[in-house]
């Protein structure tokens, strides 16, 4: 993603130097490289993986940058890391400000949904850069400056939680339409819904997308991995007694798909032959 913001900023005028470990693509050969580069006072945005990758960055950072700069923490971190970031680079007059970033692999073409969080001065003073890279439009439909230094995680925390309630519900949906004998046309079915109806999203447009390319998945393993977000989500619905079933739902499927042979079922099965004599399969069926 940083990648192709940096396409996006720099096809709107912005001057933009970028530092990867992958030489390949960066346009220094280290982060010292990249300050020395930029005239103060900087901006920078930091898109890298949460936790130690992240935090190591932002010490770095503190060490190069003077006061009067900007550091941007755009990657998918924990709310809590964010006062931690701001407390250590403020003690060098620097600022800070967490962004989530929505949009993917398609933010570069479409744009990229923007939650900030930090002091109104700082994302004022990033605002240029922040409308660049949102959808073209109406500010507020791309952007909001969510509330002090945490905010913009924690909104984008919440985003993702949604976002696995959403997607667990149309996979549901695609199995149980796949599992009917009277539905012949599932990838068609789905298409259908895309226009007109309560249920149509980005999300439904990419589901119908990759099965124009694979009209029964069959082609994927039901394996699926978690980022971080929905999980603390989750911790966040129980410190605050908010009920997300749909999301802890989500969550908890992702993690029943990474088992061949769940521990839990195999007790149930044994409970359910214990006590009602029910059929069970062995290990070698």
């Amino acid at each position: 993603m940083g990648y192709n913001m940096r396409q996006r900023l720099r096809a709107d005028g912005h001057e933009v130097v970028g530092y990867d470990r992958d030489q390949q693509v960066a346009d220094v050969s280290s982060i010292s490289a990249m300050v020395a580069e930029l005239t103060a006072p900087r901006t920078v945005w930091v898109m890298v993986p949460h936790g130690e990758p992240t935090a190591s960055t932002i010490r770095e950072l503190a060490g190069l940058l003077e006061a009067g700069d900007l550091v941007i923490e755009g990657g998918n971190s924990r709310y809590t890391d964010d006062r931690e970031n701001a407390e250590l680079l403020a003690g060098s007059g620097i600022s800070y400000v967490d962004v989530g970033v929505s949009g993917g692999v398609w933010g570069a073409e479409n744009g990229y949904g923007l939650m900030a969080g930090g002091e109104a001065a700082d994302v004022e003073r990033a605002m240029p850069i922040f409308d660049t890279l949102r959808p073209a439009g109406e500010r507020s439909k791309g952007f909001v400056h969510a509330g002090p230094v945490g905010a913009g995680h924690y909104a984008k925390m919440v985003h993702n939680g949604i976002e696995y309630g959403l997607m667990q519900a149309y996979a549901e949906g695609f199995e149980l339409l796949a599992a009917s004998e009277l539905v012949t046309d599932v990838p068609g079915t789905i298409r259908a819904w895309s226009h007109g109806t309560v249920v149509r999203s980005w999300l439904l447009d990419l589901l119908v997308r990759a099965m124009e390319q694979d009209p029964g998945l069959e082609q994927l393993e039901g394996y699926v991995t978690d980022s971080g977000e929905g999980r603390w989500t989750v911790e966040e619905s129980i410190n605050n007694a908010v009920p997300t079933p749909a999301i802890t739902a989500a969550l908890f499927a992702r993690f029943a798909s990474r088992q061949d042979d769940s521990p839990a079922m195999k007790a149930v099965a044994a409970l359910r032959n214990q006590f009602g004599g029910h059929a069970v399969r062995s290990s070698d069926e």
